[in-house]
């Protein structure tokens, strides 16, 4: 089986660098930890810390990382995304041995959309007096309001946070569904590519 693996291994190449599947396992991992345990403070906030951290390693990755993590490997404008769209549906789909321009622009929102999910969590935690911009300017961040009654409500940091974190699953299960039909159209298995690196070159 191993003799197998290795055979397989020599007819690809090597995309995936270790920080890039680290990087999205990890994610997929403690973003699961931080949403399901919502109710949980402790283990919610720490997870989410993670999550920062993590957003933080892959955009510094995707500037100074290897080929295929580089963002200008992958960033495409809309005319190579629209071609590449139009390409699914012939006989020949154009192939890209990195991210294809659509899953490019996926990339680009989810490490958006996660970066403000954890940043308003931040803001949240502030008004709760706690974190690490409980000591920054509370006017400047603070999200509290006050209802009709002219008493403290809820922080609107709250709703925001909890919006953009649904949002990012919805923006998680389209690109579930992309990697599943594009591992269909071009004949390959990218979830495995994710776990060992390696890819077919055309």
């Amino acid at each position: 089986m191993h003799s197998n693996l290795e055979e397989q291994e020599s007819l690809q190449i090597k995309v995936w660098d270790i920080g890039v599947r680290t990087f999205h396992w990890s994610l997929v991992l403690f973003y699961t930890i931080a949403y399901i345990s919502e109710d949980i403070e402790l283990i919610h906030v720490y997870a989410g810390y993670v999550v920062l951290g993590l957003i933080i390693f892959r955009v510094l990755w995707g500037l100074i990382g290897t080929k295929y993590a580089r963002f200008n490997n992958f960033i495409y404008g809309k005319k190579v995304a629209l071609v590449y769209l139009k390409s699914l549906f012939t006989k020949k789909p154009k192939h890209y041995i990195g991210h294809n321009p659509i899953a490019g622009w996926m990339i680009l929102a989810l490490l958006i959309t996660i970066f403000l999910v954890s940043w308003t969590g931040l803001l949240l935690y502030a008004d709760a007096g706690k974190g690490p911009l409980a000591e920054v300017n509370v006017e400047l961040i603070s999200g509290v309001y006050a209802d009709d009654d002219g008493e403290q409500s809820e922080s609107i940091w709250e709703e925001i946070h909890e919006t953009l974190a649904n949002l990012t699953l919805l923006l998680v299960c389209v690109h579930v569904a992309g990697v599943l039909l594009s591992s269909m159209i071009h004949g390959e298995n990218l979830i495995r590519s994710m776990i060992t690196g390696y890819k077919k070159p055309g």
